[in-house]
């Protein structure tokens, strides 16, 4: 099974985002000339846009790896996977947190995937990762994780 997620932020940021950049051309069109105006909102409004875009993260899991955003993992070195509501992503987040873990989280996001990491190696003790379908991307580590202890065989 595989599965593949864009974390993008929600509708209502890009909402605000433009209201901001609306009302920095208003104040520049009191203050500028109405060409430098508009090129200096055009500049704030491809900032905005730019930074929306950046901010968002892709996780995925395929036959062999887990992705979740710039960092990646092979399936062989996961442990148990957990699916976490919102409050019990605010306390593995918060008060239960470990300093080494590697978290993939977005404010946007309250639910999450706690993932064991087994690889000695790895001082990491776990992923947290935001997810907008905890339970999709659980089933697909655990297939992957079928998949991959079969074919060790």
């Amino acid at each position: 099974m595989e599965y593949s997620e864009r974390l993008h932020v929600p509708l209502r940021w890009w909402v605000q985002g433009t209201m901001l950049v609306a009302t920095f051309w208003l104040t520049l069109l009191v203050a500028l000339p109405e060409p430098l105006a508009w090129a200096l909102t055009a500049v704030a409004l491809v900032a905005m846009a730019a930074a929306f875009l950046a901010y968002g993260a892709r996780v995925s899991v395929d036959g062999s790896r887990l992705r979740a955003g710039k960092a990646h993992i092979g399936i062989e070195h996961l442990g148990a996977a957990e699916a976490l509501d919102k409050d019990e992503t605010r306390r593995v987040a918060g008060v239960e947190a470990d300093a080494r873990a590697h978290l993939v989280l977005r404010p946007y996001l309250k639910r999450s995937v706690r993932v064991v990491i087994t690889d000695p190696d790895d001082s990491t003790p776990y992923w947290l990762i935001s997810t907008r379908h905890p339970d999709a991307l659980v089933s697909a580590l655990d297939a992957a994780g079928r998949a991959t202890n079969s074919s060790v065989r």
